[in-house]
């Protein structure tokens, strides 16, 4: 079991939560066909959520000083205790009032939340060594452009995903033309026939086409003859929800995957 453990700082540290595979743009695509991109919705919700437990409204007036970034509540209040300004050049700044711990040379990988669009600012990703880092760290957003932008109640404002972080370094990336591999030359081709195949029914109106819609080779995790592709193939995460450990001590929250299943 990977540990994962958020040490709460404070009264105003935020909820944790899993990530779901869920969008709003996604659920109003055409027929939902946005989450037959399994990529999409597996990157989705490989992870946890920071959520914003209040309304906060940033302003940026475009220039690179700490004032020019404003940031209130909903109602015109101090933000500063979850949000503020403290980089300058449109920077938004939130605390996440937990000092996290993970199992050596396992690093949390902070970002915005996959495929969560929003106008006008965009998450800066960080990876940190919490493996053995004894104090906090913050999730930033940088503006695109001068503006207003609400973080509403309950918002995601940063996104977890554990990460080892050591040995990317020793990969040696190869590039090599597809012939030098004959079967999966082959194999490629095929599965190229075929969808182009299915593609031509498809406009063409073949009702029994029509009827299967599109072909669910990868969201199975099979081959298109229907023999198994990979045994360790996942179509749906289920992480675990944060649990409180350690009430009247030390009040920690740590997060299992072997448990809390959503």
């Amino acid at each position: 079991m990977t540990k994962l453990i958020a040490y709460r700082i404070g009264e105003h540290a935020p909820k944790i939560v899993p990530a779901q595979a869920e969008r709003d743009w996604m659920s109003a695509t055409r027929l939902r066909f946005a989450y037959r991109c399994l990529p999409l919705t597996i990157a989705n919700s490989m992870g946890w959520n920071v959520l914003c437990p209040q309304a906060i409204v940033a302003e940026w007036d475009g220039g690179d000083d700490l004032e020019n970034l404003r940031v209130t509540t909903l109602d015109g209040g101090d933000a500063e205790w979850i949000a503020g300004s403290h980089f300058g050049h449109g920077v938004l700044t939130f605390h996440l009032h937990h000092l996290f711990r993970t199992d050596s040379g396992v690093a949390l990988w902070a970002r915005g939340t996959p495929n969560h669009l929003k106008d006008g600012i965009g998450p800066l990703d960080g990876i940190i060594e919490t493996d053995w880092l004894n104090f906090t760290f913050t999730m930033n957003w940088k503006f695109t452009r001068p503006g207003r932008i609400v973080f509403e109640q309950d918002e995601p404002f940063c996104f977890l995903t554990p990460t080892h972080y050591h040995g990317l370094d020793a990969v040696v990336p190869e590039i090599r033309p597809i012939e030098t591999d004959p079967a999966l030359h082959s194999a490629f081709d095929d599965y190229s026939r075929m969808r182009l195949e299915f593609n031509a029914r498809l406009a063409a109106g073949d009702p029994k086409t029509v009827k299967q819609s599109w072909q669910k080779w990868y969201m199975r995790g099979t081959e298109p003859s229907g023999a198994r592709g990979n045994p360790l193939h996942v179509s749906k995460l289920r992480l675990a929800c944060p649990h409180m450990a350690g009430v009247g001590s030390s009040a920690d929250a740590e997060l299992s995957d072997s448990s809390g299943q959503v």
